[in-house]
């Protein structure tokens, strides 16, 4: 089963929240999700994004796949990066 960490669409029409999901990629946008790990609040001002680091960087650890606008929120939050650094470690370090 390919896992996806991606966006779901909640809120009123016009007035969008999100909830970032770890979810099948074969199910649809708003379909069945396997666990909530943020939500995300555009119309907020400024934008609010709220990541539960420990489990994103769970799902992304056992190979879940952010799509484009996940990542980007995820590199704003810095878990992204917190990411990167782990699998450099695992990896052996650095490359000089």
């Amino acid at each position: 089963m390919a896992v996806k960490l991606r966006l779901v669409r909640m809120g009123k029409k016009k007035q969008p929240t999100y909830r970032v999901v770890a979810a099948d990629s074969r199910s649809p946008r708003n379909g069945r999700f396997i666990e909530i790990v943020g939500t995300y609040e555009p119309r907020a001002e400024p934008s609010a994004i709220r990541i539960d680091e420990e489990k994103t960087l769970a799902w992304l650890h056992k190979g879940a796949q952010p799509t484009e606008r996940v990542e980007k929120l995820l590199r704003i939050t810095g878990t992204w990066d917190a990411f990167a650094q782990g699998r450099a470690q695992a990896s052996g370090g650095s490359s000089t």
